[in-house]
């Protein structure tokens, strides 16, 4: 990419730090936004969280690694449900986790660590907002395999897969093939708006029962109980300094900088001590589903 094609560095244009000015960040190539994103993580590291400098390192990371986001929706896109703009809003907000969670000296690629996070995100999204039931997630992940391997099995035989079939194809068993079809029952529902069976005729519209009419309100903080009950007992082997880290950070809502200044450490080796600590966390509540 030629210097001026995206990116200018003209005395009145270059931001503080020496980092590049991206005009058009829709301009640059999946290739060159490899490069600079190391330039800019490498800034963003050593600048201080909530400067303007900061704020433009982060905001450009977001925009020039769109490219991941819907590289990543790509999977999603014939699930069948849910807007593709919602689904490449939702890979976002896992772009953005992934470039607050990453750290160079990890000498990995940065589409290979953002990846998964978008991925994650959406998957959640769908899980959220797609499912009328409860189903354990390895039943989810199932009726996506089964859906696919149903496709593959179509087009090569001509006609509809048995069991036995499917089986074969995903290396799995027979039992495992039904309880993924049985699962998939939870993805749809009848409408609320049905009218209920109680003898009376009177239509919706003129003041009939339905069902919707029959059900209680959701507390929407019982959704919360079972991860809270999850972290406990992780937040619980974690020692005291790593727990006031947390307390301090998502408790008191203190910035990086903030903590720093209260422990006598770096805005940096606070940054570092947070992605440790949730990576502790989340692969603890991982364990746990």
């Amino acid at each position: 990419m030629g210097p001026g094609a995206a990116i200018t560095s003209t005395d009145t244009d270059t931001p503080p730090d020496g980092l590049p000015w991206i005009e058009d960040t829709g301009k640059v190539s999946p290739k060159d936004a490899r490069a600079l994103s190391k330039l800019f993580f490498d800034r963003l590291q050593v600048l201080e969280e909530g400067t303007p400098e900061h704020q433009y390192a982060r905001n450009t990371l977001i925009e020039m690694n769109q490219s991941l986001v819907r590289y990543a929706a790509r999977r999603f896109r014939n699930l069948g449900s849910g807007d593709m703009e919602d689904i490449l809003q939702v890979g976002t907000i896992g772009l953005i986790k992934a470039i607050d969670r990453f750290d160079l000296s990890r000498e990995v690629e940065f589409s290979s660590f953002a990846v998964p996070y978008i991925h994650g995100e959406i998957k959640r999204f769908f899980r959220d907002t797609t499912w009328a039931v409860h189903v354990p997630r390895r039943l989810q992940e199932l009726r996506t395999e089964l859906t696919r391997a149903q496709d593959e099995l179509n087009d090569r035989l001509g006609r509809g897969p048995t069991v036995a079939e499917l089986a074969g194809h995903l290396g799995l068993t027979e039992a495992e093939i039904i309880d993924g079809r049985v699962a998939a029952n939870g993805y749809t529902a009848g409408s609320l708006d049905l009218q209920t069976d109680s003898g009376d005729d009177t239509p919706a519209a003129a003041g009939g029962r339905v069902f919707a009419d029959t059900l209680g309100a959701c507390d929407p903080a019982m959704e919360l109980i079972e991860d809270f009950h999850a972290l406990a007992p992780l937040l619980g082997q974690l020692d005291e300094r790593d727990r006031g880290i947390v307390e301090m950070r998502f408790g008191r809502e203190m910035t990086q900088s903030e903590i720093g200044a209260e422990l006598g450490v770096s805005q940096m080796h606070v940054s570092r001590l947070l992605s440790r600590i949730l990576t502790t966390l989340r692969t603890g509540m991982l364990a746990e589903e």
